[in-house]
C-alpha cells in the first residue's frame, strides 16, 4: 500500500511539474495580409522573436501572414472579438468607421516621410482614445512607401491615364482616380494577379513593395513614381488578452512594438529603393511622373481635404490643425 501510494504521489508531482511551464506560457494567433517578401511582414517577424525571447518564452505569437487565416480588411474585426488575440491593418480601410482613418489617404497630406511622421505625432493620442473605446490597444504604425502608377504604356501626360481601369486601396484613391479621368475600381490586394488577368484592370496605382509583392512585372511594364503619400498600416492587440499577461510581459509587448514602429520606418524608406532595383531588374521602367499628372492629383487633393473637413469630428478638425501648425 505504502509504495502503490508512493508511486501515485510521484506521479502526481510529476504531473504538476509538467503543467506549470505549459499553463505559464501563453499563445496567441496574429493574422497580417502581406506576403513574407514584404518588409511589413519581415518587421512583424521580427517583433515576435524579441517578444518571444525578451519574455522568456512565456509569450509566443502565431503569425499568419499573406491573408492566409483572416482577410486583410476583416483583421480589425478579427482582433476586436477575440478571434485572434494582434493582427496588422491598413488604416485606411476603416475609413466608414471615422474621417480620422482616412486622413492620411488624401493626396497631399503627407508626401514626405517627415510629414507623415508629425501627421501620426498628432493622430496618436486620438487613436489611443478610439482603439481603448473598442477594447483595442496600436502597438505599431509603420508608413507605407511613397506610390505611383503601374502601366503598360509609357506615361506622357494625363491624357495617357484617361478611360484606364485602375486597381486602387481605398475610398479616397478611388475619388483621386476618378478625378483623373480613369475608372477606378476598389480590389483587395489579393485580388489583384486574377484582376489583371482577366481584363478586370489594366493600370494599378500603390508602392514599389506591393509591385513587387504582386510580381508586376508579369502584367505591365512601367511604374511611374507620383510619392502623394504614406499612409500608415498598424499593429492592434486585443486589450483583454493584452491585460492578461503579466506586467513584465506587457512591458516586453509594448517595447517591442515601439522597436517596430521605429525600424518599421526604417524598412519603408529602405525598401521604396530596393523594390524599384527590384523591378528594374524585372525589365521593368521606372520614371518620375509628368508634371501635369502631379498637378491633376495636387488639385483632387484640396478638394478632397476640403470635404474632409466638412465630414469630420471637432476632434478630428483639432488633430489636422495641429498637424498644420507642426509643419510650420
Amino acid at each position: 500500500m505504502n509504495r502503490r501510494a508512493l508511486i501515485a504521489s510521484a506521479a502526481l508531482a510529476l504531473g504538476i511539474g509538467l503543467a506549470v511551464p505549459a499553463a505559464a506560457q501563453t499563445s496567441w494567433t496574429m493574422a497580417s495580409g502581406y506576403p513574407e517578401s514584404s518588409f511589413f511582414t519581415q518587421n512583424i517577424r521580427q517583433m515576435i522573436k524579441e517578444i518571444e525571447e525578451k519574455s522568456g518564452g512565456k509569450l509566443k505569437i502565431d503569425l499568419r501572414s499573406n491573408d492566409s487565416l483572416i482577410k486583410l480588411d476583416a483583421v480589425k474585426r478579427a482582433v476586436q472579438s477575440g478571434q485572434i488575440q494582434i493582427g496588422e491593418i491598413r488604416l485606411g480601410v476603416y475609413g466608414n468607421e471615422a474621417a480620422m482613418y482616412n486622413l492620411d489617404n488624401i493626396p497631399g497630406v503627407a508626401t514626405t516621410y517627415d510629414q507623415a511622421t508629425k501627421l501620426l505625432e498628432a493622430q496618436t493620442p486620438f487613436f489611443e482614445a478610439m482603439f481603448k473605446k473598442n477594447g483595442l490597444r496600436a502597438i505599431t504604425y509603420v508608413a507605407w512607401p511613397g506610390q505611383g502608377f503601374y502601366t503598360k504604356a509609357e506615361l506622357k501626360g494625363l491624357a495617357d491615364l484617361k478611360g484606364q481601369k485602375l486597381r486602387i486601396y481605398s475610398k479616397q484613391t478611388q475619388i483621386m482616380g476618378e478625378k483623373l479621368g480613369m475608372e477606378a475600381l476598389i480590389l483587395p490586394f489579393a485580388e489583384v494577379p486574377q484582376a489583371f488577368s482577366t481584363g478586370m484592370i489594366q493600370s494599378l496605382w500603390t508602392s514599389a513593395q506591393t509591385g513587387t509583392d504582386v510580381q508586376i512585372w508579369d502584367y505591365v511594364k512601367h511604374f511611374t513614381y507620383t510619392g502623394t503619400m504614406h499612409n500608415k498600416n498598424a499593429i492592434l492587440v486585443n486589450e483583454r488578452a493584452f491585460r492578461q499577461l503579466d506586467p513584465a510581459t506587457q512591458k516586453v509587448v509594448t517595447e517591442a512594438g515601439a522597436a517596430a514602429t521605429k525600424r518599421g520606418w526604417d524598412m519603408s524608406q529602405k525598401a521604396g529603393e530596393e523594390r524599384e532595383n527590384v523591378l528594374k531588374s524585372h525589365g521593368m521602367t521606372i520614371a518620375r511622373s509628368p508634371k501635369d499628372i502631379l498637378d491633376a492629383i495636387d488639385a483632387a487633393g484640396k478638394g478632397m481635404v476640403a470635404d474632409w473637413l466638412g465630414t469630420a469630428t471637432a476632434e478630428e478638425k483639432a488633430v489636422y490643425e495641429t498637424y498644420q501648425k507642426s509643419l510650420k
